[in-house]
């Protein structure tokens, strides 16, 4: 009696199935991608330095009478600031722009630095914004805005305790 002879395992090579027939796939997705970078290589390269826009670190403080605004404007001289006050929200602004040169033996640098702040502020009450102040002292912009109805300063009472 003949037995039925078992096929042998090590005759058959196993795959697993994402590799069976992913070649041709393969191919086709890597010939799409050098023709696509092909395509574009051929347009010139635009060097436009980057605009960077930064939020504004800013503190408002409650005097009572007015508010004091105090924000953080590193870089930034007096003539790039720009600041609107309406009755209920302060606006401030600011765009700084450097060039710096320098000439070597046989080469030229340039440099370029463009920086922009903008932050508007809801304020809680309404101001009088004809007499609004600001400062600017060591890269701190203050901003006292008077309040048009002033804010009672609370009546406290010393509690002791046991």
């Amino acid at each position: 009696m003949d037995k039925a002879k078992k096929p042998d395992i090590s005759e058959h090579q196993v795959i697993p199935f994402w590799r069976q027939g992913l070649t041709d796939l393969d191919r086709i997705f890597d010939n799409m991608r050098r023709d696509f970078e092909r395509s574009f290589s051929s347009l010139p390269v635009l060097a436009i330095p980057p605009l960077v826009v930064s939020t504004l670190s800013c503190d408002v403080a409650d005097e009572g009478d007015r508010y004091v605004i105090n924000a953080d404007m590193p870089g930034v001289s007096k003539e790039e600031i720009k600041l609107d006050v309406s009755d209920s929200t302060l606006e401030i602004s600011a765009e700084h722009k450097e060039r710096e040169e320098e000439k070597k033996k046989n080469y030229v640098r340039k440099e370029r630095k463009y920086l922009s702040y903008h932050r508007t502020l809801p304020l809680p009450e309404k101001v009088d914004s004809s007499k609004a102040k600001a400062k600017l002292n060591n890269g701190i912009l203050t901003i006292e805005v008077p309040k048009l109805n002033p804010t009672p300063k609370p009546k406290t009472t010393q509690v002791q305790v046991q």
